[in-house]
């Protein structure tokens, strides 16, 4: 007997608890399973307790694994929530439902020209490098505004929201704050922030998806 249904409904619990302490509607925020790394036999027990939302961060590895578990469970709504490189875009608009990655003007144009060639694809989030941290991928936070108007006006992209990942070290409060003022000012609705050691305080500050991998699939294993 998996433990998966058991799980899930401790992180439910507290994902509500944070949505009530925050005033927020219940069920307003969408947990992001964050699959990478755990295999099929992983993650079915989940798909099978009535998660439907997933993410991955490699398209290879994605492509590996969700094909076929797609269409055991043809309602899964997928996210690649890592790092997307122009060379990998085809198989990423393919097999991906959301984007949330998109933090540069030749990665929205490639993303773009290939969801026109489709004619239909992913929608897509702006990644935010929201700590200015030299080695994170994500666009300034001053720089926001502009790529999300180029990628609408220019590209005919959609794009309904913001990502971020603040610092490892201090207080992500301020960083959660920043990115909620900068989708609101930009009218994006999605707010992705948060994942298992402070998705409470992401909720509290407006976050629509948090991503959680460990408090769901355990510490995962590094390949």
């Amino acid at each position: 007997m998996s433990d998966a249904p058991r799980t899930l409904a401790v992180l439910r619990a507290a994902m509500d608890q944070a949505e009530r302490e925050a005033g927020r509607a219940p069920g307003a925020v969408t947990l992001v399973a964050v699959s990478k790394t755990h295999d099929s036999d992983a993650i079915r027990p989940f798909l099978q307790a009535g998660l439907r939302v997933f993410g991955e961060n490699r398209v290879q590895e994605a492509k590996t694994k969700w094909p076929a578990l797609k269409q055991d469970f043809p309602q899964t709504e997928l996210h690649l929530i890592g790092p997307l490189q122009t060379n990998k875009v085809r198989d990423a608009v393919a097999l991906f439902d959301v984007i949330e990655t998109i933090d540069r003007p030749k990665l929205a144009r490639v993303v773009a020209d290939e969801i026109q060639r489709l004619g239909h694809g992913p929608r897509c989030l702006v990644q935010v490098n929201i700590g200015r941290e030299a080695q994170k991928a994500g666009i300034d936070p001053d720089q926001t505004a502009a790529l999300v108007d180029l990628c609408r006006r220019e590209y005919g992209l959609t794009i309904s929201g913001l990502m971020c990942i603040p610092p490892a070290e201090g207080d992500p409060v301020p960083h959660f704050r920043r990115l909620a003022e900068l989708a609101k000012g930009l009218g994006l609705v999605e707010i992705s922030m948060g994942m298992s050691g402070d998705f409470p305080a992401a909720i509290a500050c407006g976050a629509t998806h948090i991503r959680v991998g460990s408090a769901l699939f355990g510490q995962r294993d590094h390949h």
